[in-house]
């Protein structure tokens, strides 16, 4: 591994750009400044001006475009240096594996750095392009290529190239790639505390087949379906009845499901609540607590902001969580980190009636951030700021381990 001693200018980076959409900023005059900054010739083009255009236009939901402005980026420049928000020499140099693709496509942990003191380096490894010879210094190499079908053929790639690294690797390719839906239902499958229910994928022409069954593939109805690789909620229905088959699949194009039992996680007060916690070189942060009447729970969708007694409750949980949740469960979320392995993991989770953790999901891929607004949230800024206080010391005893 050769590397470079002056890295690439920098980019506006995901963490920025978020923190610039939720408050407002005007983000079309942005775009348009980019667009002149990159210029008309595609040869000569500012490729982190492209880069940050294509992470503007999929945050404000022009995905195919943001995408193929993606593309044209990669094809000028494959490393980008994120601009670096703290002064002078940082304390850790980072550099970060990721692969081309949506803002679902690689752990987005730009946001956990902010304000700390590291040098963020991004080196994009695609079908085509392989790990450059040239790299940044960097102490502490991370992977941030999320799980998925398309992925899996890179983590591979990825697995191969890093096998003798130099420096600290966090997140490991291959354990990353086992992160399926299917698969981690099978790691956790009867771990102490756990209610992970049994996932199976099934292809559209079983299900049709099915559609008649009073099962689905041994499952009771009812069963909660998705498409392979699907996230927050897109396609994600309970189906009660094997009469629902036909009309879901009226409704989704794709070939590929995940089928799974539903698990009815009300609590007392006919409420559904669901948490987002990450483990951190194996210790329990928790993230967001969401409550909702109704059983598909994100945190955009919970009415939150609109009630001050969900957010009273939020802020007791988030307040107690470690002398409280995190002792409960403390026996689960160390089977957890045992099994899957990996140094930073995302787990969306809820509790059982009979007091198991029910996991819906754990991936490296979930969005953390302290972007809430203060004045709404103002809870959040101090057990946030303990999250991305542990993200940097895993950094710091990475980098001081190697």
């Amino acid at each position: 591994m050769k590397e470079m001693s002056e890295p690439a200018d920098g980019l506006m980076g995901l963490a920025r750009l978020m923190r610039m959409t939720i408050s407002g900023a005007d983000m079309g005059s942005l775009g348009m400044q980019l667009i002149a900054r990159a210029g008309g010739n595609p040869k000569m083009a500012d490729a982190c001006a492209l880069m940050d255009l294509s992470t503007i236009l999929q945050l404000r939901g022009d995905r195919e475009l943001g995408l193929n402005i993606q593309r044209q980026a990669l094809a000028l420049q494959q490393i980008y240096a994120v601009a670096c928000t703290s002064p002078g020499k940082s304390a850790i140099r980072l550099l970060m594996i990721m692969s081309d693709g949506d803002l679902m496509a690689n752990s987005p942990i730009e946001s956990l750095l902010e304000e700390k003191d590291v040098t963020l380096n991004i080196v994009y490894i695609t079908k085509e392009r392989d790990m450059p010879a040239v790299l940044p210094e960097h102490d502490v190499l991370f992977v941030a290529i999320a799980e998925s079908e398309q992925n899996i053929p890179l983590l591979k790639k990825v697995s191969a190239a890093i096998a003798s690294w130099p420096v600290p690797v966090l997140n490991d390719p291959l354990r990353i790639a086992a992160l399926s839906r299917d698969n981690c239902a099978l790691l956790l499958k009867d771990a102490p505390g756990i209610d992970m229910p049994e996932t199976v994928k099934v292809g559209r022409e079983t299900l049709v087949r099915l559609a008649g069954a009073m099962k689905l593939d041994g499952m009771d109805f009812p069963v909660i379906i998705r498409p392979v690789d699907s996230h927050a909620g897109n396609g994600l229905e309970k189906i009660d009845d094997a009469s629902g088959i036909a009309v879901y699949l009226s409704s989704v194009g794709s070939d590929e499901f995940y089928v799974s039992r539903f698990v009815d996680y009300r609590q007392a007060d006919g409420l559904f609540r669901k948490y987002r916690i990450v483990l951190i070189a194996g210790c329990p942060f928790i993230c967001h607590m969401a409550i909702s009447s109704h059983w598909m729970i994100h945190y955009a969708n919970a009415g939150m902001a609109d009630s001050a007694e969900k957010r009273d409750e939020e802020a007791r949980f988030m307040a107690e969580f470690d002398e409280d949740f995190a002792v409960r469960h403390a026996e689960a979320f160390k089977a957890i980190g045992d099994r899957i392995g990996l140094d930073y993991l995302g787990i969306d989770c809820a509790e059982t009636a009979d007091g198991r953790l029910l996991i819906f999901e754990a991936d490296s891929c979930m969005i953390v951030h302290a972007l809430d607004p203060v004045d709404v949230y103002g809870y959040k800024q101090k057990p946030m700021r303990r999250v991305f206080d542990a993200f940097y010391q895993m950094l710091l005893d990475a980098k001081q381990g190697a």
